[in-house]
């Protein structure tokens, strides 16, 4: 039975959260693609410092080794877009279509994290059911404007609206994995998620930093700065707002 649970409570955080956030960012959202960039900087940088971080030290990892982990991380996450922008010319040179370089690292950071937050919640049930299903609901809380914001990337990466979604889907079924494998392997399993959580985060910060923040300073006059500046701080506050109001259940 407490599988079971676990099984309808991660279906909806890693699923469900990904149907509702493709039904705001696929329907009026696209038209503001590029200027929504600006808000998925805010979304994952946030995420990132205030909430990924913060939970591996919580967990457990000293300050200097989550320091450490993040600098690996970003040089890993350096290096596998240099291979990703080496697969894209390529398959450009040869008329074949290409993802952006972005693309496969904002689904593996997704995916990553969705994988943490399913053993959390097979944690949360293992103790009480109650407990399990607002911790479903915190998650489901702090998914939403992420995989908005993912949807964004994705669609000013030039996808199409179907295939943001089953990428944004296939990232989000990674919380099934992770709820399940929690289940079975609780103990072996949670030993490693404060080294995923900061890989994660590394891979927010990278994207954020390194392929988002470029692309906003193509657009240089004042009212896009403005705009950008407002749409940035507006992903950082709705983070902020969803931290102060569902902490992460530890």
């Amino acid at each position: 039975m407490t599988l079971m649970h676990i099984l309808l409570a991660t279906f909806a955080g890693g699923v469900l959260s990904v149907l509702l956030a493709a039904t705001l960012a696929l329907t009026w959202l696209p038209r503001f693609a590029d200027r929504m960039v600006a808000f998925a900087v805010g979304v994952l940088l946030a995420f990132a410092f205030t909430g990924l971080l913060p939970e591996a030290t919580h967990l457990g990892l000293e300050a200097e080794q989550v320091g450490q982990l993040v600098l690996v991380g970003i040089v890993v996450f350096f290096l596998l877009e240099k291979a990703a922008l080496w697969r894209h010319d390529h398959a450009h040179g040869h008329a074949h279509a290409a993802p952006a370089p972005q693309v496969p690292m904002i689904v593996l950071g997704d995916g990553l994290h969705n994988f943490v937050d399913g053993v959390l919640i097979a944690a949360a049930f293992m103790v009480d059911v109650r407990l399990g299903w607002v911790t479903t609901l915190a998650v489901l809380a702090h998914e939403l404007p992420q995989e908005i914001g993912d949807f964004m990337v994705l669609l000013a990466a030039g996808l199409s609206r179907g295939r943001a979604l089953a990428l944004n889907a296939l990232s989000g079924a990674a919380m099934l994995l992770g709820g399940v494998l929690g289940y079975l392997a609780l103990d072996g399993v949670q030993a490693a998620i404060p080294y995923v959580i900061v890989i994660a985060a590394a891979s927010f910060i990278y994207i954020a930093i390194a392929d988002l923040v470029p692309e906003l300073h193509r657009r240089r006059r004042l009212a896009d700065g403005v705009a950008q500046l407002a749409l940035l701080l507006a992903g950082v506050a709705v983070v902020y707002w969803i931290n102060r109001l569902l902490p992460h259940a530890h």
